[in-house]
């Protein structure tokens, strides 16, 4: 089936030059990308409505979580433990130093697994963009 053509008053027929350096023009593409336009769409969106609205899907697996979460109940025992030792003036020991850089370091694992399961994005300002600009 064909393509309707446009009346001739919808077709975009007055052009508007604008220049980007190698940065602006790679987070336009980016951002249209993001929001399932064509770049001249994008533009044309955000020039008269500023409504652009972008979509992350966030996956999920309920599995991965529950243990991540269990984990994290664990180490949370542990270090209240050991908080309590400390608070009711117990001795600092090699063993308990041990017991603490353990935890520090099941956090940092953990950590790690949930950086894997969201993308790690690393901070970067796409994955952290508003919704809607």
């Amino acid at each position: 089936m064909a393509k309707a053509r446009k009346e001739r008053e919808d077709k975009h027929v007055n052009r508007v030059t604008v220049r980007f350096n190698d940065f602006e023009y790679s987070e336009l593409k980016d951002r249209a990308r993001e929001a399932n336009l064509s770049l001249a769409a994008y533009i044309r969106r955000q020039a008269f409505y500023n409504d652009t609205v972008i979509h992350y899907d966030i996956i999920q697996n309920p599995k991965e979580l529950k243990k991540l979460v269990g984990e994290l109940g664990k180490i949370s025992s542990n270090l209240n433990q050991i908080a309590r030792y400390f608070n009711t003036g117990g001795m600092r020991s090699l063993a308990m130093e041990d017991d603490i850089h353990d935890c520090i370091s099941m956090l940092f694992d953990i950590r790690k697994k949930v950086l894997k399961m969201g993308g790690d994005h690393g901070g970067r300002v796409k994955a952290h963009r508003n919704q809607k600009r």
